[in-house]
C-alpha cells in the first residue's frame, strides 16, 4: 500500500510538472506571436455537477475524481466554468415538476456552498461579463451558472425570474425528452414531436428568458423548437454544446441550416469535446484533431464570431488531449498550431460567449425600461 501511495504521488508530480510545462509553452507562444492586446479568457461553457463534490469532506477545492476542480482549472489554466443545473426529463404532471424542482434547488444550493462557504477566495459567481472580467483581475476563479432542462419550472412561468435570481444565466428548455416547454431532438430517434417544437408556455418563456437576460441554449430542443425560438427570441441564443453535424450526423448537432440561423441571429455555438458528437471512431478514440476539425469546418461555414468551446465534463466530455481541465491549455496550443491567431482566439475561448450575454442583459435593459 505505501508503495502505491508513493507511485501516485510520482505519478501526479509528473503529471502537474507536465501541465505546467506544456502551460508555459503555450504563453511563450503566444508572447511570440501576440498582435492584440485582447486578453483571452477560457470559459467552457458546459460542466455537470454531482452534489456529492459539494460536501465539507468532498469538495472543488480538492483533487476530487471529476474532471473539473479548482485545482485542475488552475493547472489547466481554465478562467470560467459554467456549472449546470440539471435535471432529467420526467413525468409531465405536479409530483414530476415538484421532485424536479427539488433537484434544481439541491444544484443551486450546492454551488452557492462552494462560492460563498468552500472557496470564496480561490472561486465567485459571475453574473455579467464585467463581473468575468473583475473576478479575474483579482486573480480569482469564475464560477457562472447554466440551466440543462427548464423541465424544474413546471407551469409557473415566475420561476423563470426565480432561477435568474439563483444566478442562472442560460436556460435549454428541454434535455433528452419533450418537456412542457419544448420538443427534444430525440424526436428524431421515434419520430414523435409533442408540441410540433414550442408549445404556448414555452413561447411564453422564451418571451421572459429575453426580459430578464437569460441566454437561450438551443443545444437540447428538436429543429423545429430551435427554429421556433431564434425567430421568436429578440437577443442572440447559444448552443451550449454541440458540434458540426455536417462532420458528424448526431440528432445533437446542428446542421448547416441551423448554424446559418445562428449566425443571422447574432449567436455563438460552443463546440463541444464530447466525442461520439465528434466522430463515429472508436479506435483511436476522438482526440484534439477531431475537435478542431468542428471548429475549423464552423468557423469556415458562419465565421469566428459565431463559435466557442465547451467540454461537456462530468457529463460525457472528454478526449484525448483535453480530458479535464487540467488540460484546457491543450486546446489553446491546438489552435495555434490551426493558424488562429490571439485575436481568433480570444474570442473562441471567451470573447464571442461574452459578446452574446452582454447583448442579451443589454436587450432585457430595453424590454424592462418599456
Amino acid at each position: 500500500m505505501e508503495y502505491k501511495l508513493i507511485q501516485l504521488h510520482t505519478n501526479k508530480t509528473k503529471t502537474i510538472k507536465k501541465n505546467l510545462f506544456l502551460k508555459l509553452l503555450v504563453i511563450l507562444t503566444v508572447i511570440g506571436c501576440n498582435n492584440t492586446k485582447e486578453p483571452i479568457i477560457t470559459i467552457d461553457t458546459h460542466i455537470d455537477i454531482n452534489v456529492d463534490n459539494f460536501t465539507d469532506s468532498l469538495n472543488y477545492t480538492m483533487n476530487t475524481e471529476s474532471q473539473l476542480n479548482i485545482p485542475n482549472m488552475i493547472a489547466g489554466g481554465l478562467d470560467v466554468a459554467w456549472l449546470v443545473v440539471y435535471t432529467a426529463q420526467g413525468e409531465l404532471n405536479n409530483e414530476g415538476y415538484t421532485t424536479a424542482m427539488e433537484n434544481a434547488i439541491d444544484k443551486f444550493d450546492a454551488i452557492d456552498r462552494l462560492v460563498n462557504k468552500y472557496a470564496p477566495e480561490q472561486i465567485e459567481l459571475a453574473l455579467t461579463s464585467n463581473d468575468v472580467r473583475r473576478i479575474i483581475a483579482k486573480g480569482k476563479k469564475v464560477a457562472m451558472i447554466g440551466v440543462e432542462n427548464a423541465y424544474p419550472m413546471g407551469l409557473d412561468t415566475s420561476n423563470v425570474r426565480k432561477f435568474w435570481e439563483r444566478g442562472a444565466r442560460y436556460v435549454s428548455l428541454s434535455h433528452n425528452g419533450h418537456s412542457q416547454f419544448s420538443d427534444s431532438n430525440t424526436g428524431e430517434f421515434d419520430g414523435t414531436a409533442l408540441h410540433n417544437g414550442l408549445s404556448d408556455l414555452g413561447k411564453q418563456v422564451v418571451e421572459l428568458l429575453n426580459y430578464y437576460g437569460l441566454m437561450i441554449d438551443i443545444s437540447h430542443p428538436s429543429k423545429e423548437a430551435i427554429k421556433q425560438m431564434i425567430e421568436l427570441s429578440k437577443a442572440p441564443v447559444i448552443a451550449s454544446h454541440s458540434s458540426a453535424r455536417a462532420l458528424r450526423d448526431h440528432p445533437r448537432n446542428l446542421d448547416d441550416e441551423q448554424l446559418e440561423l445562428i449566425k443571422e441571429n447574432g449567436g455563438v455555438i460552443q463546440t463541444t469535446a464530447l466525442g461520439s458528437f465528434l466522430t463515429e471512431r472508436k479506435d483511436p478514440p476522438p482526440n484534439m484533431s477531431d475537435f478542431m476539425d468542428h471548429i475549423d469546418y464552423m468557423v469556415e461555414k458562419i465565421g469566428i464570431d459565431h463559435v466557442g468551446i465547451s467540454s461537456d465534463f462530468d457529463g460525457g466530455g472528454g478526449i484525448v488531449g483535453w480530458n479535464d481541465a487540467s488540460e484546457t491549455m491543450n486546446v489553446t496550443y491546438a489552435l495555434r498550431k490551426r493558424g488562429y491567431n490571439d485575436s481568433e482566439i480570444a474570442k473562441l475561448w471567451g470573447g464571442n460567449l461574452l459578446r452574446v450575454l452582454d447583448e442579451v442583459q443589454s436587450t432585457a435593459v430595453k424590454l424592462q425600461s418599456k
